[in-house]
């Protein structure tokens, strides 16, 4: 017995496994509660430590600090350091982080639409 896919508009396997193992590596880089949020906010426009910590319920210093280094690290965005004093650190999002926009627009527009479902879902049960 062939374990082959015979159908032709489900993709061979190991293409498959190509996206399912690119999925898996993504969701490592963006793996934690907050980098994507973070992100998103930064693809709009450049924000200093307290902006983003403002910004972000729920989010402490320790976490936004972790979170902005392993962002930094991967070059999905770029620390600016002021030349006043004390220095202001600017944080802005980098030309390979914008690559992601598309993908937290799209993550966003689902959000919407669950919300909405939800909503619709609760509004008829209490009806």
């Amino acid at each position: 017995m062939t374990s082959e896919n015979t159908d032709p508009s489900i993709p061979p396997f190991d293409d498959c496994l190509k996206k399912l193992r690119a999925i898996d590596d993504t969701m490592e880089l963006l793996a934690g509660k907050w980098k994507l949020s973070i992100l998103a906010r930064l693809c709009y426009k450049p924000m200093r430590y307290s902006e983003i910590l403002n910004d972000i319920e729920r989010l402490s210093g320790k976490v936004l600090s972790r979170e902005l280094k392993d962002l930094e690290m991967n070059g999905l965005i770029n620390r600016q350091v002021g030349d006043i004093k004390p220095p202001s650190v600017t944080y802005s999002v980098s030309e390979y982080g914008m690559s992601l926009r598309d993908l937290s627009d799209k993550i966003a527009e689902w959000g919407l639409e669950h919300r909405d479902r939800i909503r619709s879902s609760f509004s008829k049960k209490s009806l």
